[in-house]
């Protein structure tokens, strides 16, 4: 079943839209971001290979994300991230996963195609649409005709394109849970 994340924010903050940033220096500042949890700084060399970019796109990355004051950097320095940077990042990171978590487990896309989904509409889903879907999932996991039956049973009609048993028994069982809770 789909659980929220508590250790990032559940509402999105205004940090990319303050900054403006592009989808090419989101991906940027979510490289980073992961490098240095890894490695405690990054190198231009690390984002390089980790983006599959030159060292020359990186550098250019750099001096725009300096600029903006997410990331200390100077050349041939190690890079680590200000607070705002991090916030950012982590802004960014959060829509990742849930966008990856909700096409995986809601709506039963295979990873790997839920993870290529994820990493375009992330950029481009405003924070509304994120926080629809949280709210969605909270949604499902509290009405009585949600939770892992409701997912599991989507997942068979997205896979086989008939539901386990038909409408008029799920809802009687739904309503007979329903009734035994309260």
């Amino acid at each position: 079943m789909f659980r929220l994340q508590t250790s990032l924010p559940i509402i999105m903050k205004e940090t990319t839209e303050s900054t403006n940033l592009s989808a090419s220096l989101e991906d940027y500042i979510e490289a980073i971001y992961h490098i240095v949890e890894e490695k405690l700084v990054a190198r231009s060399k690390d984002i390089a290979s980790r983006l599959g970019v030159s060292r020359a796109s990186v550098t250019e990355a750099l001096r725009a994300l300096a600029k903006k004051e997410l990331i200390n950097y100077a050349p041939y320095e190690a890079i680590t991230m200000t607070e705002q940077g991090k916030k950012i990042a982590e802004d960014v990171i959060y829509r990742h996963e849930t966008l990856k978590r909700f096409f995986v487990e809601v709506l039963s896309i295979d990873r790997k195609i839920a993870e290529e989904a994820a990493c375009r509409v992330e950029h481009a889903a405003p924070p509304v649409v994120i926080s629809r879907m949280i709210e969605f999932i909270k949604f499902l996991q509290v009405c009585p005709r949600g939770g892992d039956d409701l997912l599991t049973g989507f997942g068979d009609f997205c896979h086989d394109g008939t539901t386990r048993e038909d409408c008029a028994n799920c809802i009687s069982s739904c309503l007979d849970d329903a009734a035994d809770k309260s």
